[in-house]
């Protein structure tokens, strides 16, 4: 079989954070009751005229400046003709011609090499209904999303994305400045983010281009990737076999991993654009880009350069604490409270994650707030309570949401202070293993002096500072080696 390269380009789709949907005052909410957040207007209703949504316009504004793209002055809405069961009016009023963010850029991080993904348009439109299929012949459309504000982010062409790594380093990367701007949860379960790769192969070395397949909807960064690596496959046998690929849109089976053909893809001609009627065009003047752009917050990547020289973490640590505006915030937060940004961010990226990851919660969602987490580690650096219970106390912070102090008296977990009640179970541990002892003494293994530490944790049950323990046995070891 030859050798051939991917060509990948993006199609991402970003539902916006805004109050109400893009063209009428229906609430813009997730889920709900099916059919209840409907009106005239995003029901496409003859006589109903739509009023433009001025907070969806500058989320879209604030995403062309973030992703370093040109602000048209003048920008206007098209009418995008179709059929299709849950597009209630017949067309979907989006941007054609004259959208609002052209010719941007992200930098991307793939095997330890930088790569600048080239950005040809961000453009405003209104989202589609969404259709469920049941067993048998039945479909049914819930049309609480049509009018949604939906923001489209699509790469220059010819793309720059040439594997399905940097396919979804892209899209890591677009969620993370999508959220930290504030624009979009980036709930990809929840079709939030949506993104559809159009993927072609050609043989290595060869400049031309083969025939696109665009993958629908697809909702998780390993659908992404898998999706893209499967069809240059299948697209590679269907060239070998002397057949043609068909420029068509395909569906992703998460359950087979594999694509399947929906229906053929059109082409722009066949969507018959024209500019939408009851809109006026927009006109965005330099001193409204301006008050954007001075209400923008912190980037990602300059949280992240700041995180490795204001906290001394490394590369890693700051590049897994600045995925999202949430999560950084929340290790911000708890690094200046506790003065230790090394032992927040190990605790956040280790046992926190964790907790959060087997409950499906995201870190804004954590009933362990970044203050508690600062004061279990503060509990910990002062020795009031040792390591050991901190694991198992930042799991009942993390169920009952209670103070780490409260949870501390409530269970007795205070470290032992007492150095009489350490030497009596040590006198145990020492009495309890000869053997040990002996070959530490007689043999020099010092190693296994952290075996008659963990006898002594576990016996007070994590309660005792690991610091006493070691310079209680350097003492006993110590008097049995020289009894005089």
């Amino acid at each position: 079989m030859a050798e051939y390269e991917p060509v990948v380009g993006m199609e991402c789709h970003a539902e916006l954070l805004t109050a109400s949907k893009m063209f009428c005052g229906c609430k813009n909410e997730f889920g709900g009751e099916p059919n209840t957040r409907c009106c005239p207007v995003c029901l496409g209703m003859p006589g109903s005229l739509p009023v433009m949504n001025k907070t969806a316009v500058e989320h879209v504004m604030r995403t062309a400046l973030a992703l370093n793209c040109r602000i048209n002055s003048d920008a206007k809405f098209d009418r995008k003709n179709y059929f299709y069961p849950d597009l209630p009016k017949g067309y979907q009023i989006s941007e054609y011609d004259f959208p609002i963010g052209v010719n941007g850029w992200l930098d991307i991080e793939v095997n330890g090499s930088t790569k600048r993904i080239h950005i040809r348009r961000v453009h405003l439109e209104e989202d589609t209904g969404k259709l469920f299929h049941v067993l048998g012949d039945e479909s049914y459309v819930d049309l609480n999303r049509s009018g949604v504000p939906l923001m489209e982010i699509v790469t220059e062409f010819p793309p720059d994305i040439h594997s399905s790594e940097e396919a979804k380093a892209y899209l890591v990367k677009l969620r993370s400045i999508l959220t930290f701007i504030g624009v979009c949860d980036g709930k990809m379960e929840e079709g939030s983010l949506r993104c559809e790769p159009n993927v072609s192969i050609r043989p290595i070395g060869s400049d031309t281009f083969g025939t696109k397949t665009e993958i629908k909807n697809l909702n998780s960064f390993r659908a992404v990737q898998r999706g893209i690596d499967y069809e240059c496959v299948r697209q590679a046998t269907v060239l070998e076999r002397g057949e043609r690929i068909a420029q068509e849109t395909r569906g992703w089976n998460d359950a087979k991993q594999q694509t399947f053909s929906q229906r053929s893809k059109e082409v722009e001609q066949e969507y018959r654009y024209f500019p939408e009627p009851d809109l006026v065009p927009l006109e965005i003047s330099d001193e409204w880009i301006e008050r954007i752009r001075a209400a923008m917050p912190e980037l990602p990547d300059a949280r992240r350069a700041r995180f490795e020289t204001e906290y001394s973490l490394p590369v890693y640590d700051a590049a897994q604490l600045t995925e999202s505006r949430a999560l950084s915030d929340y290790f911000e937060t708890a690094a200046k409270l506790c003065g230790d940004p090394k032992a927040a961010a190990n605790w956040i990226m280790g046992d926190l994650a964790r907790l959060l990851n087997a409950g499906g919660e995201e870190i804004a969602e954590c009933s362990v707030s970044p203050e508690h987490l600062a004061e279990m580690i503060q509990l910990m650096t002062d020795g009031t309570i040792s390591g050991k219970i901190a694991k198992v106390l930042i799991e009942e912070m993390y169920v009952t949401g209670a103070p780490p102090a409260q949870i501390v008296e409530a269970k007795g977990w205070r470290t032992i202070r007492d150095d009489g009640a350490l030497a009596t179970i040590l006198e145990k541990v020492f009495a309890d293993n000869p053997v040990i002892v002996a070959d530490i003494l007689e043999r020099g293994l010092v190693k296994k002096r952290g075996f008659l530490v963990g006898q002594v944790m576990q016996a007070t049950q994590g309660k005792a500072d690991p610091k006493d323990i070691n310079r209680l046995i350097d003492e006993k070891l110590t008097n049995q080696a020289d009894p005089h």
